[in-house]
């Protein structure tokens, strides 16, 4: 059984499980499958009678992110449960991996690369796409030692003088419970001016997406605890540096699926900041002349 299990924000989560009869445990019902009004949806889809446990968990959110203990219940005074696993909700889905990172073949030769990602919803298993299209990847879906799945995708072609220091990627694409799509692309958020910046200055932020398909559309929000306040669309936001400093962050879409780019919080200087300096030596002065006034006064 794995230790941990990283589940994209809105899909299912299949968790290996697998038992044999062991002490009691008592504790706090998070899926029960004699239960359909329980609070978290799910399913049993392992066979008890082979000792096989497994169980799907539906729209996996942040408040998931917890030790997740399975319990066996029999009409007799049996109870079992073993070892939890920690599920660890993310926003963004995982990056695949590719194999091998770089290659130095002859023309002519056969090539093979592999492309792996994790699979931890069964019934929505990544869809991995190859770029450019040098063919058509074969694909299977297999077990980790730990019993959790992951789909790889191979690609087999012969060599040309035309794959010379050509770039090969790999974009695994996840489906969530409501339909949507989440891929896997690198996108950054820079901001400029740079350092810190006094308030009320105007401030550009712009987000970049490596993407393939372009991005066709760019949505700026704001953390504001565990809310998402809309800012605007488009890649350039420009707003003023306030005491509302973020984190902002933006989300790229193209027509395979959407992403949340890294947050940022933008530094400033209050106004009143400014002013402290020649207080300050408005008071010294001011002191000054009364020490002078003093000293005339005694003599």
């Amino acid at each position: 059984m794995p230790k941990t299990i990283e589940v994209l924000k809105g899909s299912c989560v299949t968790i290996p499980c697998s038992f044999d009869v062991d002490d009691q445990y008592n504790g706090p019902v998070v899926f029960d499958s004699s239960n359909p009004q329980h609070k978290q949806k799910g399913q049993l889809i392992g066979d008890l009678t082979k000792k096989d446990c497994t169980t799907t968990l539906n729209d996996m959110q942040p408040q998931n992110n917890k030790v997740h203990n399975f319990r066996l219940e029999c009409d007799n005074n049996l109870k079992y449960y073993f070892n939890g696993v920690k599920i660890s909700v993310k926003d963004d889905p995982p990056r695949p991996t590719l194999t091998p990172p770089t290659l130095k073949v002859k023309e002519g030769t056969s090539v093979s690369l592999n492309c792996s990602a994790p699979a931890p919803c069964l019934s929505l298993p990544p869809n991995l796409t190859w770029s450019p299209g040098l063919g058509e990847g074969q694909e299977t879906l297999q077990e980790n030692q730990d019993k959790t799945k992951v789909k790889i995708s191979v690609l087999n072609f012969k060599a040309s003088h035309l794959h010379h220091r050509q770039e090969i990627s790999c974009t695994a694409v996840y489906r969530k419970q409501d339909g949507s799509t989440e891929f896997t692309q690198r996108t950054t958020v820079s901001v400029s001016p740079s350092g810190p910046v006094q308030e009320d200055t105007n401030v550009t932020l712009t987000c970049s997406a490596n993407a393939n398909p372009a991005v066709k559309n760019y949505t700026w929000y704001r953390a504001d605890g565990g809310q998402e306040t809309f800012m605007g669309t488009g890649r350039v936001l420009n707003i003023k540096a306030s005491r509302e400093r973020g984190p902002f962050f933006c989300k790229a879409e193209n027509e395979l699926g959407s992403i949340h780019g890294a947050s940022t919080i933008i530094p400033y200087c209050p106004l009143y900041v400014s002013v402290i300096l020649p207080v300050f030596i408005a008071t010294i002065v001011v002191f000054l002349v009364l020490v002078c006034a003093l000293l005339f006064v005694i003599r």
